[in-house]
């Protein structure tokens, strides 16, 4: 048996467009519903959401059966979080809040094996198929998706040395964070933001690194994706359902005499 080549890694490195939903629901039977819908990739969040391992393990199983490529945002720049969510099988990571090169070294540690790393080992896993795929250890480097998250006017900045880490898959920027960052806090979409991140984003393009990001407006993803981002979520399926719910009931009430 041996370990599956992850799409997704090698449709960024290639430049592929690559649309993303983002994942915040915590059910698996909520991931059922999206997981063939025909998105790219799908970011299942542990930062911002009541994900906890076992929910988490469960999405993975149902993104398994279709070729949406989960990812799952850490928490935090943890390696112990980092060895968990591995070998649960997680095809690739987002790390949240990375400000300089060191922690970039850090995230990127955390998912190699020594000497390249501080990954622990462990044969018996989801990620090795209980010990059936010989060759784990030696591909998974390669396989596995890292994406480092810029959220701070301080790590736009440092964003080509940060990319610059050998390691690294991605470079995400977070326009709701670099919004607060910047006095605009509940403003994502202000121009102010973007004029921060265009910029930086086409630095990385430049140098041949893939970029991605998260907006709710499909229009403007698509511009963006235009522009040379290769990975971008459109979408987040707690905000697509509260949408369709308030529309749904608006119409209704609406229509009544």
């Amino acid at each position: 048996m041996e370990l599956p080549a992850n799409r997704f890694t090698r449709a960024i490195a290639a430049g592929e467009a690559q649309i993303g939903l983002w994942i915040s629901l915590c059910s698996n039977l909520a991931a059922e519903v999206v997981a063939t819908a025909g998105y790219d990739w799908a970011l299942i969040d542990m930062e911002h959401s009541a994900n906890d391992y076992f929910s988490v393990l469960s999405q993975l199983q149902v993104f398994a059966a279709s070729r949406t490529t989960p990812l799952v945002r850490v928490e935090w720049n943890d390696p112990v979080a980092v060895k968990r969510l591995l070998d649960l099988g997680a095809p690739g990571l987002l790390f949240p809040m990375v400000q300089t090169v060191a922690e970039a070294e850090r995230a990127v540690a955390a998912t190699r094996y020594p000497p390249r790393g501080m990954r622990g080992v462990s044969g018996a896993t989801r990620a090795t198929a209980f010990g059936r795929i010989p060759d784990y250890a030696t591909r998974i480097e390669d396989e596995t998706t890292i994406l480092l998250q810029l959220e701070t006017r301080a790590a736009l900045a440092r964003a080509e040395e940060i990319a610059a880490v050998d390691g690294v898959s991605g470079i995400f920027f977070g326009p709701a964070d670099i919004a607060a960052d910047i006095g605009k806090l509940g403003r994502p979409m202000d121009p102010e933001v973007w004029a921060l991140i265009k910029p930086a984003a086409q630095k990385l393009i430049a140098r041949g690194m893939p970029v991605g990001t998260l907006v709710m407006d499909p229009a403007f993803a698509a511009e963006l994706l235009n522009e040379g981002f290769t990975f971008v979520a459109i979408a987040t399926d707690t905000g697509l359902l509260a949408r369709a719910a308030d529309a749904a009931l608006a119409q209704t009430k609406g229509a009544l005499e």
